[in-house]
């Protein structure tokens, strides 16, 4: 009777061991499935058009840094989250577990940063110009004087450069300021004689400001290559992502966002 008992245990145990494999409860493959569709978190300063930006009266955020992170998500079948913060937050962020990528036009060469995060390929390569009001006599950064001030923001190769302009006693004071929005009013208001911005951002806002605002001079500043970022050592995701933009790039739709966002 006993025999009988323990072999009835027994055949029942193996049947329900059976069912929750085949229901998936504690399936291994089953469990990297589910992450590879966890949602990334994707962090970014939404004031830097066209890169990424929010309209008036708009939160969403859009622009060529959001389309091609979006359609290299699509080729490589995940699922992104956009989160706005300010620019010098976005390297803590990563550090801190708050998101999983940057992509707000950050140069991947500027001081570092590269030490902090780990960069993917250059997506878009720029240089710094000044930017002033349509009226101004400043012929280019080579020609601002110790009485000047210049404006950027923070955490930005501008930033830093305006920085080290004041530390050089070449102007009177680097305005360093959380957003571009917000560097492009001091310029408007007079309280600053320039704003040293990203060639394609300055770009951006004289194709609507052009009656206020203009390019003094040339080029100058170390170029700059722009890349996104994951955490240090998250390789698998690093891959993909670069696996993703050489996709875009070979189908062509890369040329087509830089059609859109730039020309």
């Amino acid at each position: 009777m006993k025999k009988k008992s323990l072999a009835l245990l027994l055949t029942l145990a193996m049947v329900f061991a059976f069912a929750l494999s085949a229901c998936g409860g504690g399936s291994e493959e089953g469990g990297e499935e589910a992450a590879a569709n966890d949602t990334l978190v994707v962090v970014t300063e939404a004031t830097f058009a066209p890169f990424e930006f929010t309209e008036d009266g708009n939160d969403e955020i859009v622009g060529f840094d959001v389309d091609m992170m979006e359609a290299i998500a699509a080729d490589q079948g995940l699922t992104l989250e956009w989160k706005n913060l300010e620019f010098d937050s976005l390297i803590p962020a990563l550090q801190s577990d708050q998101g999983d990528i940057i992509c707000a036009g950050m140069n991947k060469l500027a001081g570092d940063r590269a030490e902090k995060v780990d960069f993917g390929d250059t997506y878009y390569e720029s240089d710094l110009m000044l930017l002033v009001k349509s009226d101004s006599d400043l012929a280019g950064i080579d020609a601002v004087t110790k009485d000047m001030k210049l404006a950027s923001q923070i955490g930005t190769t501008g930033g830093d450069y305006v920085q080290a302009l004041k530390d050089e006693g070449k102007i009177a004071e680097g305005v360093v300021l959380n957003q571009w929005t917000d560097c492009y009013l001091q310029m408007q208001n007079g309280d600053v004689d320039g704003v040293v911005v990203d060639m394609p951002v300055g770009n951006s806002y004289l194709n609507e400001h052009s009656d206020i605002a203009k390019f003094a001079g040339e080029k100058f500043g170390d170029h700059e290559e722009m890349a996104f970022a994951v955490q240090k050592g998250n390789t698998e995701l690093l891959d993909k992502l670069n696996t993703g933009l050489a996709n875009l790039t070979e189908s062509g739709k890369y040329d087509e966002l830089v059609e859109k966002w730039f020309k």
